[in-house]
């Protein structure tokens, strides 16, 4: 049976391999996605606060969650199912973490053009129009913003998108270079940071950066520090 190597010593057999990069593969656009549906949340919530909850009902929610879950399923399955296609002769150790989809057509020893050209073509609706709703919907949102007479007021509504502007640009930035952009003199230990930063790192610090914004939390937490201080 055939097994790949991870270059920190660990063995995963060919079909775990293609399953772990199916999971994240299918994690990681539906993140894409979702982003971008929230920034189009931020937006609606400067431009007409007053009509918010009329417009992001629970049903626009669910919908919208239903929409990029399934998208991202369907992307991933595609994506997979080609990949576990290719044949793979040689030697079998993947210089990276995990079973990414470059390490992996890396290994191969068929044609990847096709495997290249379908990738570019599932980029689109997974990662390039995400990117194009995030920067329409903060470019109005800087534009509105702008136009806001009072400082105070400019400071609340740039606050309203501080979080979610934090996560995106991490996650966003570390997927393009990795995949979109990769530097000339980019090494494989660089690209192992990168992919940490949006497998890891940023999943790692949602809860606490979007969570600082809640005025419950920051009461608790600062609490528990004079606590511990008394």
């Amino acid at each position: 049976m055939f097994k790949v190597q991870l270059n920190n010593g660990g063995t995963i057999s060919f079909i775990g391999c293609i399953t772990q990069f199916y999971f994240f593969d299918c994690t990681e656009i539906f993140e894409c996605l979702l982003l971008a549906v929230m920034s189009y949340d931020r937006y609606v919530a400067i431009r007409n606060p007053l009509h918010y909850t009329s417009i992001i009902t629970n049903r626009f929610c669910v919908r919208s969650v239903s929409t990029c879950w399934l998208l991202g399923n369907s992307i991933s399955i595609i994506v997979t199912i080609t990949l576990s296609k290719l044949k793979f002769c040689g030697p079998n150790i993947i210089d990276h973490l995990f079973c990414d989809i470059l390490p992996l057509l890396e290994l191969s020893c068929s044609k990847t053009i096709f495997v290249h050209l379908e990738i570019y073509v599932m980029g689109i609706p997974a990662l390039i129009s995400p990117t194009i709703i995030i920067v329409v919907s903060y470019a109005y949102i800087f534009i509105i913003v702008l136009r806001i007479p009072s400082s105070t007021g400019r400071q609340k509504a740039f606050s309203t998108c501080s979080s979610h502007l934090i996560v995106v640009s991490i996650f966003y930035w570390s997927i393009f270079s990795v995949y979109v952009l990769p530097s000339r003199g980019q090494t494989s230990y660089v690209n192992k940071i990168l992919s940490l930063l949006y497998t890891a790192f940023t999943p790692l610090i949602n809860p606490i950066i979007y969570s600082l914004r809640n005025k419950d939390i920051k009461k608790a937490i600062q609490q528990a520090f004079h606590k511990h201080i008394v």
